[in-house]
């Protein structure tokens, strides 16, 4: 008998606005992209080196692709607990696979909004994808300036 533990959990800001794409089977997809960032010092000249990781979440839950299609905005803190899944695939024409290692969140998993829409830092409810947590609020509060937005 085989164990193992596949999870990731991550604090980050979304890069771009949640894309959500219609399936050949009448389902719905939503992507994230979320933004972490770490700083060191350069032992070699002791200047501080500022490093962002992009990183991409997936989910197919009906009830979770509709909330984050509301809420998830750019520049928004999100915390996320998923799972690790790499993609293999071919594109027409080419030799070679290409890979994809994405986030999944699938029941039992989650993500969280860490600010409210307006940006003003207080945290907000988790999303539940099995429906059973806390509801999000109405609206999406979107400002629509970039002005505040770090990247």
């Amino acid at each position: 008998m085989a164990f193992g533990l596949n999870r990731v959990e991550l604090i980050g800001r979304l890069g771009v606005d949640v894309t959500v794409n219609h399936l050949t089977s009448g389902g719905r997809v939503a992507n994230l992209s979320i933004a972490t960032d770490e700083s060191y010092i350069n032992r070699e000249n002791g200047e501080r080196v500022d490093k962002t990781e992009w990183h991409r979440i997936v989910t197919f839950q009906d009830g979770l692709v509709e909330m984050l299609g509301k809420h998830a905005h750019k520049g928004r803190l999100v915390y996320v607990d998923g799972k690790l899944q790499t993609r293999r695939w071919r594109k027409d024409g080419e030799d070679s696979d290409r890979f994809s290692t994405e986030i999944l969140l699938v029941p039992g998993c989650r993500i969280q909004f860490l600010d409210k829409p307006n940006g003003n830092g207080a945290a907000m409810p988790a999303a539940d994808p099995e429906g059973t947590g806390p509801a999000m609020p109405a609206g999406d509060g979107d400002s629509g300036t970039d002005d505040e937005i770090p990247f």
